[in-house]
């Protein structure tokens, strides 16, 4: 988890470039939790840039990023639905799922979102991950009905 554009020794960087709300994945039911009813979560996906760095030299450095990002690509592929035991805390507790979707952008996007200075542009892989439900903190009042009583009367005459 680092920018693309961090020194050290990295051979990947995985960089959070953007959240936007998942309108797909959004729920409206109110949850029903210790006599009172919580406010549905925020569903958001999580847009992550995958850049590839090569410490080899400058005849075979790319041909070594190619190779990283194509692993990494494979890897991504093979486990695109993340769900226990890989999964920790609420994401856990809650039995959640999250999927690994590769974005098709062509060069201009990617070069767009490639706001790193003077830095060149370094070629990367966009990756969307969600849904991730973000829990609400608002609640109401009142508990679920769990009686009713249905009285009819005849109006004719």
């Amino acid at each position: 988890m680092a920018s693309p554009v961090d020194k050290g020794d990295l051979a990947l960087t995985l960089y959070l470039c953007s959240i936007r709300e998942n309108g797909e994945a959004r729920r409206n039911e109110m949850l029903p939790q210790g006599g009172v009813l919580r406010y549905p979560p925020l569903a958001v996906d999580l847009q992550y840039m995958l850049t590839a760095h090569s410490a080899a030299d400058l005849h075979t450095r790319i041909l070594d990023e190619h190779r990283i990002l194509g692993k990494a690509m494979q890897a991504l592929y093979d486990n695109s639905v993340l769900r226990s035991p890989y999964l920790e805390g609420t994401l856990l507790e809650n039995g959640e799922e999250l999927r690994i979707t590769h974005e098709n952008l062509n060069t201009d996007q990617l070069t767009q979102l490639w706001q790193f200075g003077d830095n060149p542009y370094k070629l990367s892989l966009l990756y969307r991950v969600g849904p991730v439900l973000l829990e609400s903190n608002r609640v109401k009042p009142g508990s679920r009905v769990l009686e009713r009583h249905i009285t009819l009367r005849d109006k004719g005459g």
